[in-house]
């Protein structure tokens, strides 16, 4: 009668271990798995989008600029200052959104400091004028009176 009441109480137990490794799994697969999968569709259409042109930085941390994509043999060449490195495509960890930068020459400095400069004294000018303007007196009259 023991043995009946064992069995019976280890038939219950069964149905609830089943029930928390199904729960367990399906938190392992939102988790961790569906995540993870995710990353690799991101990274896998960043690949597809892959330009020459484009800035990026490979899983060794290394900056360069795409000069060239060889889909046959799925390399890349990179141009990191002047040097070209060729590199697997899968060693490409993102691709940075920078713009280049636009160079300002000495000569186009120096414009833009005149310009300034003449703005300056236009204003200067003007608030000379008018504050010579305030102080003269309305009529002649008034300054000969003074005078005497």
């Amino acid at each position: 009668m023991l043995g009946n009441l064992a069995i019976a109480a280890g038939a219950g137990g069964s149905y609830s271990t089943l029930i928390i490794l199904v729960v367990f799994l399906a938190l392992m697969y939102f988790l961790m798995l569906r995540p993870q999968q995710k990353q690799q569709k991101q990274h896998r259409d960043m690949m597809s989008k892959l330009s020459k042109g484009d800035h990026v930085i490979t899983i060794g941390r290394l900056h360069g600029v795409i000069d060239e994509i060889n889909d046959a043999d799925k390399t890349v060449t990179l141009d990191c200052d002047g040097i070209y490195l060729v590199f697997d495509l899968r060693a490409i960890a993102q691709v940075t959104a920078q713009a280049p930068q636009a160079v300002t020459t000495p000569a186009a400095d120096k414009a833009d400091d005149a310009a300034d400069k003449d703005a300056q004294e236009d204003t200067s000018a003007a608030e000379t004028s008018a504050t010579d303007d305030a102080a003269k007196p309305a009529d002649d009259s008034a300054a000969d009176d003074t005078t005497k």
